[in-house]
């Protein structure tokens, strides 16, 4: 399904960049077809801002193919070869293995269009979905160690979300004052409760709309989308939290067509940033605009992010490397990682 349809001459890295942050609509995007690629949940936000794109002076004539699917998957398939324009995943570690293949541009915190979100497009943070009535009387992370509960959650090896998930569930802890032994055994105790590990956020999410399981840990957007279509979940939000943030960025091949290039400047854009808070993202923009288009959301009353705990380097080293406190974990209760 991915193709082009016309070729392009290839711009000047320099020139390309200069473009992406002009504030008129890029030229010669009509007839562009843009390959995008992204992460499972983030789907139904494409779908939106593609539409709306589309009916823009900017966007006429360009189409789009769409790739969604677990992160981690998405982002060894782009480096494969998987055509792509634009890639949206979980978390920089995954973009990281579309930078270090050479697909995407080392540099790609820095485009103009996305330099003052620091190439974030969207936030989320994870909440906890329950049956109606919440049978369990779930009320936040400390319930998830109780009897009785099943947890269903994405699988760390191939979902972005099951990562934030995790980081989640072990920093509600610290946020709470709990040494490091308590988070250690609170996190094994969540996994020991674990029952499923879907390969991607949204196949989560249909495991548990199937039936298995009594608490889904979710992305926000995820769950108030599943929620705004009629499915019979209630969302729990937790006291203590993570903030996620999702990098998008252009690729190499990206960068030479002008239709990705001017779809990438939409979605950091304020009419692009308000369709992803309608798909229930929050918004990445600054100041006045961000906080207007955010104020519909709650607000932990602890917040962390990655950059407090350190950076990526750091947190992949000490939860996700081959001898993380994650890894080990999930190892000791019979998930290979």
């Amino acid at each position: 399904m991915n193709r082009r349809i016309k070729t392009l001459v290839a711009l000047p890295l320099a020139a390309t960049l200069a473009a992406i942050g002009m504030t008129t609509a890029t030229s010669g995007a009509s007839g562009d077809t843009v390959n995008v690629v992204g992460y499972s949940t983030i789907s139904a936000g494409y779908t939106a801002l593609e539409t709306a794109f589309e009916a823009t002076p900017a966007g006429q004539g360009v189409t789009f193919t769409n790739s969604f699917g677990a992160s981690g998957t998405q982002a060894q398939d782009v480096a494969a070869g998987q055509p792509a324009d634009i890639v949206n995943l979980s978390l920089i570690p995954d973009l990281n293995t579309d930078v270090k293949a050479g697909v995407v541009p080392r540099n790609w915190q820095t485009y103009p269009a996305a330099k003052a979100a620091n190439g974030f497009v969207a936030d989320s943070v994870p909440v906890l979905v329950v049956r109606p009535g919440n049978p369990l009387n779930i009320t936040g992370w400390n319930s998830l160690t109780g009897s009785g509960v099943q947890i269903v959650t994405p699988d760390p090896i191939s979902s972005g979300s099951a990562k934030w998930n995790l980081l989640g569930a072990y920093y509600s802890q610290v946020l709470q004052g709990k040494k490091k032994v308590e988070p250690h055994n609170f996190l094994n105790s969540v996994v020991k409760n674990t029952v499923s590990e879907p390969s991607s956020g949204s196949k989560a999410l249909s495991t548990f709309l199937a039936g298995t399981g009594n608490v889904l840990i979710a992305y926000e957007s995820d769950a108030q989308e599943a929620l705004a279509n009629g499915s019979k979940i209630q969302i729990v939000y937790p006291t203590q939290n993570i903030l996620i943030q999702t990098p998008a960025a252009l690729t190499t091949t990206g960068l030479n067509n002008p239709g990705a290039v001017a779809f990438f400047k939409y979605l950091f854009s304020v009419p692009g940033q308000t369709i992803l808070t309608q798909q229930h993202y929050r918004s990445t923009l600054s100041g006045a605009e961000g906080t207007s288009l955010n104020s519909a959301f709650y607000s932990p009353t602890s917040l962390t992010s990655i950059a407090k705990l350190g950076g990526w380097s750091k947190v992949w080293a000490q939860f996700f490397s081959s001898t993380g406190l994650f890894t080990r974990i999930e190892n000791a209760h019979g998930y290979t990682t």
